[in-house]
């Protein structure tokens, strides 16, 4: 049977497709525009998708109901990006869901190279590669370094695997408990102070949009630490995180602006952020290219049902 094809696909944005992946949407769409620039606002937004019946959407682009009822002819979304939950996503999917336009995103692709991000990092600090003092006051190696990791998912466990490998003791908090990760690899799950107070090195891997650290969380954490945030929206409360950063060897490292927030917080000496994502690495963008057209793959099929 001939396969059905989606009749117009629009990617708004650079979606971090490669030439080949390129090559093999077209097997699915009858036509294809893939944008290579940002478009200016919501109202550039409308004017791309135009009369298009499917949409891809990278990370940094919301797609809300404002746009999407200017557009209706979209029935299929391909997030290429991670999709967590309703609520921390860009695309209003109960929107979506409500007017019939299915959404699918991904997820495990960007993993490893967060992980090595974290670990690059955080030797660098322990050994003062960067021209200042060691975190610890010493050169010190990660072996016996107190981790605690802010939130247990896919990223988090892989950070977790990382540091462990290289002796750190890994401490975490959660929502919810994973006991057979604790029995597994020997990880110790505690309350948020205790963690924040206990350990030198204190890794977000939360969901975007999930703010965890205030002004008392900051206190408690006090001096002498690193905060890493890897996910692509400040953990923290602007002020707070201000205030924790004049007191004595504090230091913040992520990878996005994103995770920056304000970008006011680039002038501080203690904050380190690279400008862009350290889970799209070669093989991150590979892997995002088969499940983002998986998932098209799987959509097209439910049309000819």
């Amino acid at each position: 049977m001939k396969r059905k094809k989606v009749k117009k696909l629009v990617a708004i944005q650079p979606v971090s497709f490669l030439e080949e992946g390129k090559e093999a949407v077209k097997a699915y769409c009858e036509d294809v525009v893939f944008y290579d620039t940002e478009p200016e606002d919501d109202a550039e937004i409308i004017r791309r998708i135009a009369d298009a019946d499917a949409v891809f959407v990278s990370y940094n682009r919301t797609i809300g109901a404002k746009i999407l009822s200017a557009c209706p002819n979209v029935k299929y979304i391909g997030m290429c990006c991670s999709l967590y939950s309703e609520t921390s996503s860009n695309v209003d999917i109960i929107y979506a869901r409500a007017h019939g336009i299915k959404v699918t995103g991904i997820r495990d692709y960007g993993d490893e190279g967060v992980a090595e991000y974290v670990a690059a990092k955080l030797i660098g600090r322990l050994h003062g590669m960067d021209g200042h003092a060691p975190l610890l006051g010493e050169c010190s190696e990660v072996s016996g370094v107190k981790v605690g990791i802010l939130g247990m998912g896919a990223s988090a466990q892989a950070v977790a695997r990382v540091l462990s490998f290289l002796g750190a003791d890994i401490y975490y908090y959660s929502r919810s408990r994973k006991e057979e990760i604790e029995t597994k690899n020997g990880y110790t799950y505690c309350n948020l102070e205790e963690l924040l107070a206990g350990c030198n090195v204190i890794c977000s891997c939360l969901s975007k949009n999930v703010t965890l650290l205030y002004e008392k969380e900051f206190e408690q954490m006090g001096e002498n630490k690193i905060l890493f945030n890897t996910a692509l929206s400040p953990c923290y409360e602007p002020e707070a995180m201000k205030k924790w950063l004049e007191k004595k060897n504090t230091w913040y490292f992520c990878d996005t602006l994103m995770g920056v927030g304000e970008e006011e917080l680039l002038r501080y000496d203690n904050v380190n952020c690279q400008k862009k994502s350290s889970g799209m690495t070669k093989q991150a963008v590979e892997r995002l290219n088969r499940k983002v057209l998986k998932n098209l793959e799987e959509y097209c099929k439910e049309l000819e049902d």
